[in-house]
Protein backbone atom coordinates (compact mmCIF):
# COMPACT_ATOMS: atom_id res chain seq x y z
CA UNK A 1 0.00 0.00 0.00
CA UNK A 2 1.40 3.53 -0.88
CA UNK A 3 2.10 5.82 1.72
CA UNK A 4 -0.56 8.52 0.70
CA UNK A 5 -3.42 5.60 0.97
CA UNK A 6 -1.90 4.49 4.28
CA UNK A 7 -1.99 8.58 5.61
CA UNK A 8 -5.86 8.59 4.10
CA UNK A 9 -6.67 5.18 5.33
CA UNK A 10 -5.46 5.81 9.21
CA UNK A 11 -6.50 9.65 9.42
CA UNK A 12 -10.17 8.64 7.64
CA UNK A 13 -10.12 5.65 9.96
CA UNK A 14 -9.00 8.16 13.56
CA UNK A 15 -11.91 11.00 12.30
CA UNK A 16 -14.51 8.79 12.16
CA UNK A 17 -13.48 7.14 15.67
CA UNK A 18 -13.39 10.61 16.94
CA UNK A 19 -16.44 11.50 15.58
CA UNK A 20 -18.62 8.69 16.73
CA UNK A 21 -16.93 8.81 20.51
CA UNK A 22 -17.61 12.61 20.39
CA UNK A 23 -21.29 11.94 19.75
CA UNK A 24 -21.60 9.02 21.54
CA UNK A 25 -20.28 11.19 24.35
CA UNK A 26 -22.84 14.05 23.57
CA UNK A 27 -25.82 11.46 23.11
CA UNK A 28 -24.57 10.27 26.63
CA UNK A 29 -24.23 13.37 28.48
CA UNK A 30 -28.07 14.70 27.02
CA UNK A 31 -29.58 11.40 27.88
CA UNK A 32 -28.37 11.38 31.40
CA UNK A 33 -29.46 15.38 31.92
CA UNK A 34 -32.72 14.39 30.74
CA UNK A 35 -33.38 10.85 32.75
CA UNK A 36 -31.54 13.11 35.92
CA UNK A 37 -34.35 16.45 35.20
CA UNK A 38 -36.93 13.65 35.01
CA UNK A 39 -36.43 12.28 38.44
CA UNK A 40 -36.09 15.41 39.87
CA UNK A 41 -39.10 16.55 37.78
CA UNK A 42 -40.76 13.67 39.42
CA UNK A 43 -39.18 13.25 42.91
CA UNK A 44 -40.69 17.25 43.42
CA UNK A 45 -43.84 16.53 41.98
CA UNK A 46 -44.13 13.41 44.53
CA UNK A 47 -43.42 15.99 47.73
CA UNK A 48 -45.98 18.17 46.87
CA UNK A 49 -48.77 15.53 46.15
CA UNK A 50 -47.81 13.67 49.26
CA UNK A 51 -48.57 16.75 51.25
CA UNK A 52 -51.90 17.73 49.91
CA UNK A 53 -53.35 14.62 50.49
CA UNK A 54 -52.13 14.20 53.64
CA UNK A 55 -52.86 17.47 54.33
CA UNK A 56 -57.09 16.55 53.12
CA UNK A 57 -56.79 12.79 54.25
CA UNK A 58 -59.36 13.60 56.98
CA UNK A 59 -61.77 14.99 54.73
CA UNK A 60 -61.59 13.17 51.52
CA UNK A 61 -62.02 9.84 50.55
CA UNK A 62 -58.49 7.97 49.71
CA UNK A 63 -60.21 7.01 46.26
CA UNK A 64 -60.79 10.50 45.74
CA UNK A 65 -57.71 12.06 46.63
CA UNK A 66 -55.68 9.53 44.06
CA UNK A 67 -58.33 10.28 41.07
CA UNK A 68 -57.75 14.12 41.90
CA UNK A 69 -53.88 13.60 42.18
CA UNK A 70 -53.06 10.96 39.32
CA UNK A 71 -50.68 12.13 36.80
CA UNK A 72 -51.89 12.18 33.37
CA UNK A 73 -49.86 9.39 31.92
CA UNK A 74 -48.85 7.20 34.79
CA UNK A 75 -49.63 5.92 37.68
CA UNK A 76 -51.12 7.27 41.90
CA UNK A 77 -51.29 4.09 44.20
CA UNK A 78 -51.94 4.64 48.12
CA UNK A 79 -49.62 1.29 49.38
CA UNK A 80 -50.34 0.46 53.47
CA UNK A 81 -47.52 -1.03 56.03
CA UNK A 82 -49.33 -4.46 55.93
CA UNK A 83 -48.89 -5.84 52.46
CA UNK A 84 -51.77 -8.12 53.16
CA UNK A 85 -54.26 -5.22 52.89
CA UNK A 86 -55.29 -4.04 49.23
CA UNK A 87 -53.72 -1.12 47.91
CA UNK A 88 -55.89 1.22 46.24
CA UNK A 89 -54.50 2.74 42.95
CA UNK A 90 -55.41 5.35 39.71
CA UNK A 91 -53.72 5.31 36.25
CA UNK A 92 -54.54 7.89 33.75
CA UNK A 93 -55.16 5.15 30.86
CA UNK A 94 -57.77 3.02 33.00
CA UNK A 95 -55.54 -0.10 33.28
CA UNK A 96 -54.29 -1.66 36.13
CA UNK A 97 -50.77 -1.56 35.51
CA UNK A 98 -49.98 -4.02 38.40
CA UNK A 99 -46.18 -4.64 37.95
CA UNK A 100 -46.24 -0.49 38.75
CA UNK A 101 -46.05 -1.04 42.31
CA UNK A 102 -42.70 -0.37 44.61
CA UNK A 103 -42.24 -2.53 48.14
CA UNK A 104 -43.19 -0.51 51.25
CA UNK A 105 -40.73 1.47 52.67
CA UNK A 106 -40.13 4.28 55.24
CA UNK A 107 -37.57 5.95 53.13
CA UNK A 108 -38.09 7.69 49.94
CA UNK A 109 -37.48 5.94 46.62
CA UNK A 110 -36.99 7.56 43.11
CA UNK A 111 -36.42 4.95 40.75
CA UNK A 112 -36.48 4.79 36.98
CA UNK A 113 -38.06 1.26 35.81
CA UNK A 114 -39.53 -0.61 32.34
CA UNK A 115 -42.59 -1.80 32.32
CA UNK A 116 -44.17 -3.61 29.16
CA UNK A 117 -41.60 -2.16 26.96
CA UNK A 118 -42.18 1.51 28.35
CA UNK A 119 -39.86 3.32 30.48
CA UNK A 120 -41.23 4.92 33.73
CA UNK A 121 -39.66 7.37 36.67
CA UNK A 122 -41.26 6.07 40.02
CA UNK A 123 -41.71 8.25 43.24
CA UNK A 124 -42.65 6.62 46.29
CA UNK A 125 -42.93 9.06 49.88
CA UNK A 126 -43.90 8.37 53.27
CA UNK A 127 -46.69 9.96 54.82
CA UNK A 128 -48.20 9.87 57.99
CA UNK A 129 -52.19 9.89 57.71
CA UNK A 130 -54.80 11.37 59.64
CA UNK A 131 -54.86 8.14 61.76
CA UNK A 132 -51.60 8.10 62.85
CA UNK A 133 -49.81 5.27 60.28
CA UNK A 134 -46.93 6.02 58.10
CA UNK A 135 -48.23 4.77 54.40
CA UNK A 136 -46.28 5.63 50.70
CA UNK A 137 -47.73 7.86 47.75
CA UNK A 138 -46.83 6.02 44.90
CA UNK A 139 -46.64 8.16 41.39
CA UNK A 140 -45.23 6.69 38.19
CA UNK A 141 -45.09 8.62 35.34
CA UNK A 142 -44.15 7.62 31.93
CA UNK A 143 -40.91 8.82 30.24
CA UNK A 144 -42.34 8.28 26.55
CA UNK A 145 -41.74 11.64 25.30
CA UNK A 146 -38.16 11.74 26.89
CA UNK A 147 -36.87 8.44 25.18
CA UNK A 148 -38.93 10.20 21.80
CA UNK A 149 -36.67 12.64 22.34
CA UNK A 150 -33.50 10.43 22.62
CA UNK A 151 -34.53 8.04 20.01
CA UNK A 152 -34.42 11.39 17.67
CA UNK A 153 -31.09 12.81 19.26
CA UNK A 154 -30.38 9.14 18.21
CA UNK A 155 -31.31 9.69 14.90
CA UNK A 156 -29.56 13.44 14.14
CA UNK A 157 -26.33 12.14 15.71
CA UNK A 158 -26.42 8.89 13.10
CA UNK A 159 -27.13 11.00 10.40
CA UNK A 160 -24.65 13.90 11.18
CA UNK A 161 -21.92 11.06 11.53
CA UNK A 162 -22.92 9.63 7.97
CA UNK A 163 -22.64 12.74 6.67
CA UNK A 164 -19.55 14.27 8.65
CA UNK A 165 -17.79 11.17 7.45
CA UNK A 166 -18.43 12.43 3.76
CA UNK A 167 -16.17 15.73 3.86
CA UNK A 168 -13.83 13.51 6.73
CA UNK A 169 -12.92 11.22 3.78
CA UNK A 170 -12.41 13.93 1.23
CA UNK A 171 -10.17 16.12 3.67
CA UNK A 172 -7.92 13.37 4.47
CA UNK A 173 -7.26 12.04 0.59
CA UNK A 174 -6.59 16.05 0.42
CA UNK A 175 -4.25 15.68 3.16
CA UNK A 176 -2.60 12.73 2.38
CA UNK A 177 -1.64 14.51 -1.10
CA UNK A 178 -0.70 17.53 0.50
CA UNK A 179 1.93 15.32 2.65
CA UNK A 180 3.00 13.02 -0.43
CA UNK A 181 3.69 16.69 -2.47
CA UNK A 182 7.18 16.78 -1.52
CA UNK A 183 8.10 13.28 -0.99
CA UNK A 184 6.54 13.02 -5.23
CA UNK A 185 8.20 15.78 -6.12
CA UNK A 186 12.21 14.05 -4.19
CA UNK A 187 11.15 10.85 -6.10
CA UNK A 188 10.35 12.08 -9.50
CA UNK A 189 13.68 14.30 -9.20
CA UNK A 190 15.69 11.34 -8.10
CA UNK A 191 14.14 9.52 -11.09
CA UNK A 192 14.86 12.29 -13.31
CA UNK A 193 18.60 13.09 -11.76
CA UNK A 194 18.66 8.73 -12.37
CA UNK A 195 17.29 8.80 -16.07
CA UNK A 196 19.18 12.12 -17.18
CA UNK A 197 22.28 11.83 -15.37
CA UNK A 198 21.94 15.36 -14.58
CA UNK A 199 22.00 16.50 -10.84
CA UNK A 200 18.73 18.62 -9.78
CA UNK A 201 17.18 20.34 -6.43
CA UNK A 202 14.03 20.35 -5.11
CA UNK A 203 12.08 23.47 -4.95
CA UNK A 204 11.05 24.63 -1.45
CA UNK A 205 8.63 27.02 0.31
CA UNK A 206 10.90 29.40 2.16
CA UNK A 207 7.86 30.30 4.46
CA UNK A 208 7.35 26.48 6.08
CA UNK A 209 9.43 25.58 8.21
CA UNK A 210 8.18 22.06 8.68
CA UNK A 211 9.75 18.67 8.45
CA UNK A 212 8.91 18.14 5.12
CA UNK A 213 10.71 21.66 3.96
CA UNK A 214 13.67 20.20 6.40
CA UNK A 215 13.87 17.17 4.60
CA UNK A 216 13.90 18.56 1.15
CA UNK A 217 16.71 21.30 2.28
CA UNK A 218 18.56 18.17 3.56
CA UNK A 219 17.93 16.28 -0.30
CA UNK A 220 19.34 19.64 -1.39
CA UNK A 221 22.73 19.82 0.47
CA UNK A 222 23.56 15.84 -0.97
CA UNK A 223 23.11 16.90 -4.17
CA UNK A 224 25.13 19.84 -3.43
CA UNK A 225 27.59 17.27 -2.22
CA UNK A 226 27.09 14.43 -4.17
CA UNK A 227 27.65 17.16 -7.26
CA UNK A 228 30.77 18.74 -5.57
CA UNK A 229 31.91 15.21 -5.47
CA UNK A 230 31.08 14.38 -8.80
CA UNK A 231 33.02 17.31 -10.13
CA UNK A 232 35.82 16.58 -8.45
CA UNK A 233 36.19 13.53 -9.48
CA UNK A 234 35.73 14.27 -13.16
CA UNK A 235 38.38 16.77 -12.28
CA UNK A 236 40.76 14.59 -10.48
CA UNK A 237 40.35 12.19 -13.45
CA UNK A 238 40.90 14.61 -15.69
CA UNK A 239 44.11 16.42 -14.02
CA UNK A 240 45.64 13.19 -13.39
CA UNK A 241 45.28 11.96 -17.29
CA UNK A 242 46.17 15.37 -18.25
CA UNK A 243 49.07 15.73 -15.48
CA UNK A 244 50.73 12.54 -15.20
CA UNK A 245 51.02 11.76 -18.80
CA UNK A 246 53.87 14.17 -19.11
CA UNK A 247 55.83 12.76 -16.27
CA UNK A 248 55.21 8.90 -17.56
CA UNK A 249 56.37 10.09 -20.96
CA UNK A 250 59.36 11.03 -19.95
CA UNK A 251 59.99 8.52 -18.07
CA UNK A 252 59.05 5.92 -20.65
CA UNK A 253 61.13 8.14 -22.82
CA UNK A 254 64.55 7.66 -20.90
CA UNK A 255 63.81 4.31 -19.93
CA UNK A 256 63.79 3.39 -23.39
CA UNK A 257 66.81 5.55 -23.65
CA UNK A 258 68.69 3.49 -20.98
CA UNK A 259 67.35 0.11 -22.25
CA UNK A 260 69.33 0.82 -26.01
CA UNK A 261 72.17 3.08 -24.92
CA UNK A 262 72.52 3.56 -21.46
CA UNK A 263 75.20 0.66 -20.89
CA UNK A 264 77.40 2.31 -23.11
CA UNK A 265 77.27 6.04 -22.09
CA UNK A 266 77.70 6.40 -18.34
CA UNK A 267 77.06 10.24 -19.31
CA UNK A 268 73.34 9.23 -20.69
CA UNK A 269 72.85 7.05 -17.76
CA UNK A 270 73.08 9.19 -15.21
CA UNK A 271 71.22 12.12 -16.86
CA UNK A 272 68.35 9.46 -17.78
CA UNK A 273 68.75 8.25 -14.46
CA UNK A 274 68.45 11.84 -13.03
CA UNK A 275 65.36 12.92 -14.95
CA UNK A 276 63.92 9.27 -14.11
CA UNK A 277 63.99 10.41 -10.80
CA UNK A 278 63.40 14.42 -10.77
CA UNK A 279 59.89 13.05 -12.97
CA UNK A 280 58.90 10.42 -10.19
CA UNK A 281 59.13 12.86 -7.31
CA UNK A 282 56.87 15.14 -9.40
CA UNK A 283 54.56 12.87 -9.50
CA UNK A 284 54.75 11.88 -5.99
CA UNK A 285 54.19 15.71 -5.22
CA UNK A 286 50.96 15.87 -7.72
CA UNK A 287 49.13 12.88 -7.14
CA UNK A 288 49.22 14.26 -3.66
CA UNK A 289 48.32 17.39 -4.22
CA UNK A 290 45.68 15.91 -6.49
CA UNK A 291 44.26 13.49 -3.95
CA UNK A 292 43.77 16.36 -1.24
CA UNK A 293 42.31 18.68 -3.79
CA UNK A 294 40.07 15.72 -4.88
CA UNK A 295 38.79 15.54 -0.88
CA UNK A 296 36.17 17.64 0.69
CA UNK A 297 37.23 20.35 3.16
CA UNK A 298 34.90 18.64 5.71
CA UNK A 299 36.93 15.47 5.43
CA UNK A 300 40.28 17.22 5.97
CA UNK A 301 39.56 16.86 10.14
CA UNK A 302 40.36 20.69 10.88
CA UNK A 303 40.91 21.29 14.14
CA UNK A 304 40.69 25.02 14.91
CA UNK A 305 42.95 25.71 18.22
CA UNK A 306 44.76 29.07 19.15
CA UNK A 307 48.61 28.90 17.83
CA UNK A 308 51.99 30.12 18.33
CA UNK A 309 52.37 31.63 14.70
CA UNK A 310 55.81 32.57 15.88
CA UNK A 311 56.89 29.25 17.37
CA UNK A 312 55.50 27.38 14.12
CA UNK A 313 57.25 29.21 11.56
CA UNK A 314 60.39 29.04 13.02
CA UNK A 315 59.98 25.33 13.40
CA UNK A 316 58.43 25.35 9.26
CA UNK A 317 61.50 27.49 8.45
CA UNK A 318 64.12 24.79 10.27
CA UNK A 319 62.64 22.02 8.43
CA UNK A 320 63.06 23.95 5.00
CA UNK A 321 66.36 24.85 5.86
CA UNK A 322 67.68 20.92 6.34
CA UNK A 323 65.26 19.88 3.45
CA UNK A 324 66.81 22.51 1.01
CA UNK A 325 69.59 24.15 2.60
CA UNK A 326 68.17 27.44 1.89
CA UNK A 327 68.39 30.49 4.15
CA UNK A 328 65.13 31.49 5.78
CA UNK A 329 65.09 34.70 7.54
CA UNK A 330 62.34 35.50 10.77
CA UNK A 331 61.31 38.33 11.97
CA UNK A 332 58.47 38.84 14.42
CA UNK A 333 57.85 41.46 17.13
CA UNK A 334 56.69 39.36 19.69
CA UNK A 335 54.48 36.78 20.40
CA UNK A 336 51.74 36.33 17.72
CA UNK A 337 49.11 34.49 18.30
CA UNK A 338 46.29 32.88 15.98
CA UNK A 339 43.14 31.27 15.81
CA UNK A 340 44.01 28.27 13.29
CA UNK A 341 44.61 24.54 12.31
CA UNK A 342 48.05 24.09 13.24
CA UNK A 343 48.68 21.21 11.00
CA UNK A 344 46.68 22.57 7.93
CA UNK A 345 48.48 25.95 8.29
CA UNK A 346 52.16 24.16 8.39
CA UNK A 347 51.11 22.90 5.18
CA UNK A 348 50.04 26.27 3.76
CA UNK A 349 53.55 27.69 5.05
CA UNK A 350 55.25 25.27 2.79
CA UNK A 351 53.60 25.54 0.08
CA UNK A 352 54.61 29.10 0.08
CA UNK A 353 57.65 28.63 0.71
CA UNK A 354 58.40 26.08 -1.61
CA UNK A 355 56.96 28.26 -4.37
CA UNK A 356 59.74 31.30 -3.41
CA UNK A 357 62.01 28.50 -3.31
CA UNK A 358 61.50 27.45 -6.56
CA UNK A 359 60.97 30.97 -8.15
CA UNK A 360 64.09 33.18 -6.55
CA UNK A 361 67.36 31.91 -5.97
CA UNK A 362 67.78 34.54 -2.86
CA UNK A 363 67.19 34.08 0.74
CA UNK A 364 63.64 34.06 2.11
CA UNK A 365 61.71 35.92 4.81
CA UNK A 366 59.29 35.09 6.55
CA UNK A 367 57.56 38.02 8.80
CA UNK A 368 54.80 37.61 11.53
CA UNK A 369 52.96 40.01 13.19
CA UNK A 370 48.82 41.30 14.34
CA UNK A 371 46.99 44.53 12.02
CA UNK A 372 43.65 45.29 13.46
CA UNK A 373 42.29 42.02 14.91
CA UNK A 374 43.93 39.57 12.48
CA UNK A 375 47.43 37.75 12.96
CA UNK A 376 49.29 37.54 9.25
CA UNK A 377 52.54 35.32 8.62
CA UNK A 378 54.22 37.03 4.73
CA UNK A 379 56.79 34.86 2.84
CA UNK A 380 58.71 37.33 0.82
CA UNK A 381 61.63 36.14 -2.00
CA UNK A 382 63.35 38.34 -4.32
CA UNK A 383 62.72 36.55 -6.97
CA UNK A 384 61.64 37.33 -10.83
CA UNK A 385 58.00 38.52 -9.34
CA UNK A 386 54.73 38.20 -11.36
CA UNK A 387 52.41 40.83 -13.85
CA UNK A 388 49.65 42.10 -12.83
CA UNK A 389 47.87 40.16 -15.22
CA UNK A 390 49.11 36.84 -14.38
CA UNK A 391 48.66 37.30 -11.10
CA UNK A 392 44.86 36.96 -11.15
CA UNK A 393 45.15 33.30 -12.28
CA UNK A 394 47.70 32.25 -10.30
CA UNK A 395 45.11 30.76 -7.96
CA UNK A 396 43.75 28.44 -10.61
CA UNK A 397 44.77 25.03 -11.19
CA UNK A 398 47.66 24.07 -13.30
CA UNK A 399 47.91 28.10 -14.33
CA UNK A 400 51.91 28.30 -14.82
CA UNK A 401 53.44 32.08 -14.84
CA UNK A 402 56.13 30.55 -16.93
CA UNK A 403 55.69 26.88 -18.51
CA UNK A 404 59.31 26.09 -19.09
CA UNK A 405 60.42 27.40 -15.40
CA UNK A 406 57.31 25.59 -14.33
CA UNK A 407 58.16 22.21 -15.35
CA UNK A 408 61.66 22.85 -14.79
CA UNK A 409 61.32 23.61 -11.35
CA UNK A 410 59.02 20.47 -10.54
CA UNK A 411 55.56 22.94 -10.20
CA UNK A 412 52.31 21.14 -11.53
CA UNK A 413 50.08 24.35 -10.94
CA UNK A 414 48.46 23.28 -8.50
CA UNK A 415 50.19 24.48 -5.11
CA UNK A 416 48.46 27.77 -5.02
CA UNK A 417 45.32 26.26 -5.81
CA UNK A 418 45.83 23.70 -2.78
CA UNK A 419 46.76 26.92 -0.60
CA UNK A 420 43.57 29.00 -1.78
CA UNK A 421 41.65 25.66 -0.14
CA UNK A 422 43.34 24.69 2.38
CA UNK A 423 42.85 28.71 3.51
CA UNK A 424 39.07 28.88 2.90
CA UNK A 425 39.10 25.53 5.39
CA UNK A 426 40.76 27.17 8.37
CA UNK A 427 38.85 30.24 7.75
CA UNK A 428 42.15 32.06 6.54
CA UNK A 429 42.83 34.37 3.78
CA UNK A 430 45.80 33.68 1.01
CA UNK A 431 47.05 37.46 -1.03
CA UNK A 432 49.53 37.39 -3.44
CA UNK A 433 52.05 41.01 -4.10
CA UNK A 434 53.98 41.06 -7.06
CA UNK A 435 56.04 42.79 -8.91
CA UNK A 436 58.17 41.55 -11.69
CA UNK A 437 62.09 42.05 -11.34
CA UNK A 438 61.36 42.94 -7.69
CA UNK A 439 59.86 40.09 -6.16
CA UNK A 440 56.44 38.43 -4.45
CA UNK A 441 54.87 38.71 -1.38
CA UNK A 442 52.39 35.49 -0.19
CA UNK A 443 50.20 37.21 3.12
CA UNK A 444 48.04 34.20 5.14
CA UNK A 445 45.45 36.81 7.15
CA UNK A 446 43.42 34.88 10.30
CA UNK A 447 41.86 35.74 13.23
CA UNK A 448 44.02 36.63 16.29
CA UNK A 449 43.65 34.63 19.21
CA UNK A 450 43.31 36.75 22.35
Amino acid sequence: MKLSSKIHLYSSVLMAVILIVMNLCIYYVFSKMSLDSQLKQAEVEASSIARGMAHSAAAIPVGDLLRSYVPADGKIQFVPADSKVKSPFVTSSGEEMEGLKLPYNTNKQVKQISYEGMRYVMVSMPVIWSDGAVYNIQISRSLAATMETLQALRIVLMAVTAIGLVPIVVSTRVLGRLIMQPITGLTHTMQDIRQSGRFRRIELKEKSKDELVEMGAAFNDMITLLESNHAKQEQFVSNASHELKTPLTIIESYASLLKRRGMDRPELFMESVEAIHSEAIRMKEMTEQLLLLARNQEQWQVEMEQVDLVALSESSARAFRDAYNRTVEIKADGEVLGWTDSRRLKQLLFILLDNARKYSDEHMIIEIGNQSSEAYIRVIDRGIGITKDELEHVFDRFYRVDEARGRRGGGAGLGLSLAKDIAAAISAVVELDSLPGVGTTATIRMRASQ
